[in-house]
């Protein structure tokens, strides 16, 4: 089975631009930008390879949604959105110039500006370097961090609260290797809970990368903070993403954050502005 076509208004933008009185070729992206193919761009729409064909109605409509992506099923574009009932939350994809993140009721779950998610990904991944042995990451999300990690960790282990997170990124084409790659395993739970079944000095890396404090407080709390200094072992490595540490409520976060850390006996926490976090050594 082929992989699904998924579009933004950055490859929609470009069909309408060839649109003409005569048939054409013209290469695109059906997976937002991680591949290009050929296709063939008529007088009703375009036709892509294997046959999937899109009218220039379902086009425009892509064209129009500069914050949403679709995915193209049986001549159609669908927008993906997802209702959590586990959450009671809206999630959807909202595309960038590189992989798109997700839009957990209207907020992004990325950085998007100045950068884009999967450089904001580089980032994070980067300030725990080399990232070895056994890794932690305590939200998945679209399984960026996850994905980067497995590249050079010896297993990677990644806990999603919401099942409906990870049923948008089964349809976003840059989370694919979330989903295949040997070297990750997923679990479904709360973080909170799923960490009390680890042992003690299980990980060598931790990516504690949270929604934000107003959505997730618990896992920004003192109690988990000693669980992951628990479970990490001796001379390993916890980044945690904070938050734009130049805004007010960065700031005081960050400070709350630093102080329970070390409370929970982490012996050194460093500041990384450039990833939006800190660095808590055990």
């Amino acid at each position: 089975m082929s992989d699904p076509i998924v579009l933004s208004h950055l490859q929609a933008r470009a069909l309408l631009e060839a649109r003409g009185e005569t048939e054409r070729r013209l290469e695109t992206s059906p997976d937002l930008g991680r591949t290009t193919v050929e296709v063939v761009v008529g007088a009703e729409g375009v036709i892509f390879p294997g046959a999937e064909s899109l009218p220039w109605a379902a086009i425009e409509k892509i064209c129009a949604a500069e914050n949403n992506c679709f995915l193209v099923d049986g001549g159609e574009a669908h927008k993906i959105v997802l209702f959590s009932e586990h959450t009671f939350r809206v999630y959807s994809l909202l595309p960038t110039e590189a992989a798109p993140t997700v839009l957990l009721s209207g907020i992004p779950m990325h950085r998007v500006k100045g950068t884009d998610p999967y450089h904001d990904t580089l980032a994070k991944v980067a300030t725990i370097r080399p990232v070895v042995g056994h890794v932690l990451d305590t939200a998945t999300g679209l399984g960026y961090t996850a994905i980067e990690a497995a590249r050079t960790a010896e297993h990677v282990t990644t806990c999603e609260l919401d099942p409906a997170v990870l049923e948008v990124a089964q349809l976003n084409p840059w989370s694919r290797e979330l989903f295949d790659h040997p070297k990750i395993t997923q679990r479904i739970g709360d973080s909170t809970e799923v960490i009390e079944e680890f042992a003690d000095g299980t990980f060598a890396r931790i990516i504690h990368d949270p929604p934000a404090f107003r959505l997730a407080g618990q896992l920004y709390g003192a109690a988990f903070y000693r669980q992951l200094h628990r479970v990490l072992h001796r001379g390993g490595r916890l980044f945690h993403y904070v938050g734009n540490p130049e805004s007010g409520s960065g700031r005081n976060i960050t400070r709350g954050v630093v102080r329970r850390l070390q409370e929970a006996g982490f012996s050194r926490v460093v500041h990384q502005p450039r990833a939006f976090g800190v660095v808590a050594y055990k």
